[in-house]
């Protein structure tokens, strides 16, 4: 986990300009640097260095001996670069993971480079002896990327938004920042001034689709035909290598343990494969929420069962408001679930960074979406509807859970890896019959847990333990943080603002004062922003008004039984 940053044809001085690079100095603690591009006086690099590969050249923009004109600057794992410089027998300069991009564009172009990556990525590479240059990020964008582009060609690219909305431009007086898409490479012409001309953007994955990097892959030869047994044993081999290949780091490694079904399956998978590996030093797992929340008594009963170090961080209603401002500066957006979800990882992943020493930090995070794990699934009009809806959420990860799990990790500068949105994993389990995925016996993610089932990975109760109601695990269903938010904010918007919201708020317009408060605080850091969320995270099939699961007649069903 890095943070990237560059110009290309700036017309205001770059040592000016270099100071919105700042902006992004969390996400890479242990180093920086800020780089012209020779030959270009008005094209830069910035990078802030979290050292995770190769702590003595892994420094950015990366360039080797046999390509002077080649220059990148990446942030990612590309888990399968071992696997590809021995297939090809590419010479290395470094032990850096990410100068297999060199190699593989050297070898075959832009195209054939982002299709073999097997892992997470945002980079920019520019090619001043063809004079292109090329961005591109991951399939989920599980790495961030923004870039705001002028007519006359002026280009700036991040990996976040806070580190472009500053920039001057004499052309263009409110800069126009927007996210790169996911599983896309965009290619560009680099002109004698600097400036810059997109020739085309190309989309070279999709979520269902077996990925080309899968033919040199190690993963042990999976079975052909979708009998329950054979599916089981395919999605267990492939989680298996999901969470051995994210091995790969000279730093520490530690979990997250909500209790719940996903991170539980990481954490034990997690410690089973460290332990494989030899790793010495044991698993440090860390749970989240208020005193007596179910979350912290059901990731107990897993730490116990697994054998890892645990640490428990208690928090309480003040502490939990008074980090808002803070998480929605940090997150980049006012959508209500992921605000209110990302307190808790915001205060957590503050302890980690200050109280150990795990910098790379596994996390649960992509099953819902892929397994049909919301309580809302359960709604479902047929498999076929809701293997269309699994597929939405998927591609607008990058939007929600992904970007929270992202920044509330990197803002004190930890990397969070995510098996479940492994390529290999992901494409096989959804090219499974539609019917296979749903819900059954009023259980979401039946499959999954049908899957571990026999492997005594995690308690019985915990394998079987009914989703909580998105961020409401870290509390309590008698007093839910959806309760307790909803009371403060009761307090903070008057009844004339909400009736004046659609004129104040005309884009994305808050229906529910806790919706306007976020906003508020949102337009008070990122004015004139408020398109970067194209719509709220909301539930499908029913009536709700409100995203939490709270308001769902299943959860509530489910509370009193």
């Amino acid at each position: 986990m890095c943070g990237i940053w560059a110009l290309f044809g700036s017309d205001d001085c770059l040592s000016v300009q270099c100071l919105s690079a700042m902006k992004i100095a969390h996400r890479g603690p242990d180093a920086f640097r800020f780089e012209n591009v020779n030959g270009y006086t008005n094209c830069c690099f910035g990078f802030h260095r979290l050292a995770v590969v190769d702590q003595l050249f892994g420094m950015q923009p990366i360039r080797v001996k046999k390509y002077p004109y080649l220059w990148l600057c990446y942030n990612g794992e590309i888990y399968n670069h071992k696997k590809l410089q021995h297939h090809f027998e590419f010479e290395y300069q470094t032990k850096v993971d990410g100068e297999i991009i060199l190699h593989l564009y050297d070898k075959g172009g832009i195209e054939q480079t982002v299709c073999m990556l097997d892992g997470v990525f945002a980079f920019i590479l520019l090619d001043t002896a063809n004079k292109k240059v090329f961005l591109g990020r991951d399939t989920y964008g599980v790495r961030p990327l923004f870039k705001a582009m002028t007519e006359d060609g002026f280009l700036a690219v991040c990996s976040e938004a806070k580190g472009l909305v500053n920039l001057k431009h004499s052309m263009t007086p409110f800069l126009k920042v927007e996210p790169f898409f996911p599983g896309h490479y965009e290619v560009l012409d680099l002109k004698p001034n600097g400036k810059v001309a997109s020739v085309e953007m190309v989309k070279y994955h999709h979520c269902r689709d077996e990925p080309l990097h899968a033919l040199y892959d190690s993963v042990e030869k999976l079975f052909p035909g979708f009998e329950i047994e054979t599916v089981k044993s395919n999605l267990r081999i492939l989680f298996d290598n999901a969470v051995k290949k994210r091995l790969m780091t000279d730093r520490r490694i530690g979990c997250l343990l909500s209790g719940g079904l996903d991170s539980s399956l990481v954490a034990a998978t997690l410690l089973k494969q460290l332990k494989e590996a030899q790793v010495q030093y044991p698993l440090q797992t860390f749970a989240i929420g208020m005193e007596d929340s179910p979350d912290l008594l059901a990731a107990r009963k897993v730490a116990n069962h697994i054998g890892s170090e645990h640490h428990e961080v208690l928090f309480n209603s003040e502490e939990g408001i008074q980090v808002l401002d803070e998480v929605i500066f940090s997150l980049e957006t006012y959508d209500i679930t992921t605000v209110r979800a990302s307190v808790g990882m915001y205060l957590i992943s503050k302890y980690i960074r200050k109280n150990t020493d795990s910098v790379v930090i596994f996390s649960g995070e992509g099953s819902d979406e892929l397994t049909q794990g919301y309580i809302y699934f359960h709604k479902a009009p047929s498999p076929e509807k809701a293997e269309e809806e699994s597929e939405r959420l998927l591609r607008e990860l990058y939007l929600f859970d992904v970007l929270r799990a992202d920044r509330t990790t990197a803002a004190h500068g930890l990397e969070l890896r995510v098996p479940f949105l492994d390529h290999r994993f992901s494409s096989y389990y959804l090219s499974l019959p539609p019917d296979m995925r749903v819900p059954k016996n009023g259980i979401e993610k039946h499959l999954l847990r049908e899957t571990f089932e026999d492997s005594n990975l995690i308690p019985k109760e915990i394998l079987w333990r009914p989703k909580e109601a998105f961020s409401d695990g870290i509390t309590s269903v008698k007093n839910s943080w959806f309760r307790i938010l909803q009371d403060y904010i009761e307090h903070q918007v008057d009844d004339a603002a909400m009736a004046s919201a659609a004129q104040k708020f005309p884009i994305n317009t808050p229906k529910t004062k806790e919706g306007y408060y976020y906003r508020q605080i949102f337009e008070n850091h990122y004015p004139g922003r408020a398109n970067w969320l194209p719509h709220y995270w909301m539930p499908r099939w029913t009536s709700a008004t409100d995203p939490s699961a709270r308001t769902l007649t299943h959860y509530k069903a489910t509370a009193k039984a």
